[in-house]
C-alpha cells in the first residue's frame, strides 16, 4: 500500500490541535470560577461535560467510521468543535460553557477514535511504533504551548501589550473576559482544519478483523471479562488522575499560595505537560531496559511523593512539585494501555474502544473533587487523587500480560 507522508503530517497536526484545545481547560479553571462566580462543584461540572463526551461518543464513533469513512468523521468532528467554540465565544456564561465543552469534547473524541488506525495506514505498519511515539510527543508539546498562548492572550488583551494581531480581538472579546479570545482562536483553528481536511485525499484504511470494532454484543460480552473491567478502571483512574492534577493545579496555587493564575498558574500547568513530554522520552529508553510493570511502579511512587509535596509543601515547593508529577505520570498511559491490549487474545478493536471510553474518568473524578472541595476544601478534596493513582500503582503488581515488552535483556520476547 502506498504511504502518504502528507497524511502523516496532517494527522500530527490533528494531534497537536486536539491537545492544544483539550488541555487548556485546567489553566482556565480559575477564570471560570472567578468570572462565572462558581463553587468548586460547579467548576467540576465543566471538565465533566468535556470528558463525559468521550464516554458517549467513543464506541458509537468506532462503529460509524466503518459505515462511512475516516474523512467524513474527521470533518464532522471539526464542525462540532467549531460550533462548540463559537457558542462560548458569542455567549460567554456558565450554561453555554457546559454545552460548549461538551460539544468540543464530542469532536475531540471522534478524532481520537479515527486518527490512530489512520496513522498506521498512512505511515506504514512498519513505522507505526515510531510515528505513534512522535504523535504523543507532539501531543505533549501542544499541551505545553497552549497555557503559554492563553497567558499571552490575556496579558495583551488586558492592555499590557500592543500588537495588530491582538487588536483584532478587542471588538470580539468582552473587556472583562480576555480569556474568551481563546475560544475565538479555537473556532478559527477548527474552521481551518475543516477546510484542510475537506481538500485532502485520504488513504483507504483496512483494519484487520481483530482491529475492527465489533457489534454492541461484543462490547457487552467483553465487559463480562474481569480483566477488561480491571483495565477499564485503570484508564478511568489514569485520566482522572491526569486531569485531577492539571485541572485543579492552577486554582490550588491561587487559592492556597496566591499565585497569579493568568501567568504563574498557567506556566505551572504548561510545565506539567512539558515535563510529561520529557518523561515520555526518558520512558522510551527505560522500556528497553526493564519490564514495563516495574517501570510503572518505579514512576508511580515518585509521582505520589511529588503530589504530596504539591498538596502539603510551602508555596515554592508546591509550585515546583505539581509539574514534577507530570514527569512521573508520563509512562502511565502508554504502559497501562499496552498491558491492557496484551492481556486479551482477541477483539482488540472493541477492547480499545472500551478503554478509550474510560476517559470518562476525567469527568467523574473532577466532579467528585469539586463536590468534596465544597464540603472540605480543595486540598482535602484533591487527596482523592491518591486513590486513583494508588490503583495505577497496583497494576504493576497484578498485571499478567500474555506478552511482555521486549528489552535488551529478553531476546525471546516478541
Amino acid at each position: 500500500m502506498k504511504r502518504s507522508y502528507y497524511m502523516v503530517v496532517l494527522i500530527m497536526l490533528t494531534f497537536f490541535v486536539i491537545s492544544f484545545i483539550t488541555n487548556i481547560i485546567g489553566p482556565l479553571s480559575p477564570e471560570f470560577i472567578k468570572d462565572f462566580k462558581l463553587s468548586d462543584l460547579m467548576a467540576g461540572i465543566l471538565p465533566f461535560a468535556f470528558f463525559i463526551a468521550y464516554g458517549i461518543m467513543s464506541i458509537p464513533t468506532s462503529m460509524l467510521v466503518q459505515k462511512y469513512n475516516e474523512k467524513i468523521i474527521m470533518v464532522a468532528a471539526f464542525v462540532v468543535a467549531f460550533i462548540g467554540s463559537l457558542l462560548l465565544a458569542f455567549y460567554p456564561n456558565y450554561l453555554t460553557a457546559i454545552l460548549s465543552l461538551f460539544l468540543i469534547g464530542c469532536g475531540m473524541a471522534m478524532l481520537q477514535v479515527v486518527i490512530n488506525p489512520l496513522l498506521r495506514t498512512a505511515g506504514g505498519e512498519e513505522n507505526y511504533a515510531f510515528t505513534s511515539v512522535l504523535a504523543q510527543l507532539i501531543f505533549g508539546g501542544a499541551s505545553f504551548i497552549s497555557p503559554l498562548v492563553y497567558s499571552a492572550m490575556v496579558v495583551n488583551l488586558s492592555g499590557k501589550g500592543n500588537s495588530t494581531f491582538f487588536n483584532l480581538f478587542h471588538s470580539l472579546v468582552p473587556q472583562n473576559l480576555p480569556w474568551i479570545s481563546l475560544y475565538w482562536l479555537f473556532a478559527f483553528i477548527s474552521f481551518l482544519m475543516f477546510i484542510i481536511l475537506s481538500a485532502s485525499k485520504f488513504p483507504q484504511v483496512e483494519l484487520a478483523n481483530d482491529e475492527k470494532a465489533g457489534p454492541l454484543k461484543t462490547h457487552v460480552d467483553l465487559f463480562k471479562n474481569r480483566v477488561v473491567i480491571l483495565y477499564f478502571i485503570a484508564l478511568f483512574c489514569y485520566v482522572g488522575t491526569e486531569q485531577g492534577v492539571s485541572y485543579w493545579m492552577s486554582q490550588f496555587l491561587y487559592q492556597y499560595h496566591h499565585f497569579n493564575p493568568e501567568t504563574i498558574g498557567a506556566n505551572a500547568v504548561a510545565y506539567f505537560w512539558g515535563l510529561m513530554t520529557v518523561g515520555g522520552i526518558v520512558g522510551l529508553f527505560l522500556l528497553k531496559l526493564v519490564d514495563s510493570r516495574k517501570l510503572l511502579v518505579g514512576f508511580t511512587i515518585p509521582a505520589l511523593i511529588a503530589l504530596t509535596f504539591g498538596l502539603f509543601g510551602s508555596a515554592e515547593v508546591s509550585l515546583y512539585a505539581f509539574p514534577i508529577v507530570g514527569f512521573f505520570m508520563s509512562v502511565m498511559y502508554p504502559i497501562v494501555f499496552s498491558l491492557a491490549l496484551s492481556s486479551v487474545s482477541e477483539n482488540h478493536g472493541s477492547f480499545a474502544g472500551i478503554l478509550v471510553t474510560g476517559i470518562i474518568g476525567g469527568a467523574v473524578v473532577q466532579i467528585l473533587i469539586g463536590g468534596l472541595g465544597n464540603l472540605f476544601g480543595l486540598r482535602t478534596a484533591m487527596v482523592l487523587i491518591y486513590v486513583t493513582m494508588g490503583y495505577i500503582l497496583s497494576i504493576g503488581f497484578w498485571a499478567k500480560p500474555l506478552v511482555t515488552n521486549k528489552t535488551i535483556f529478553t531476546k525471546d520476547n516478541i
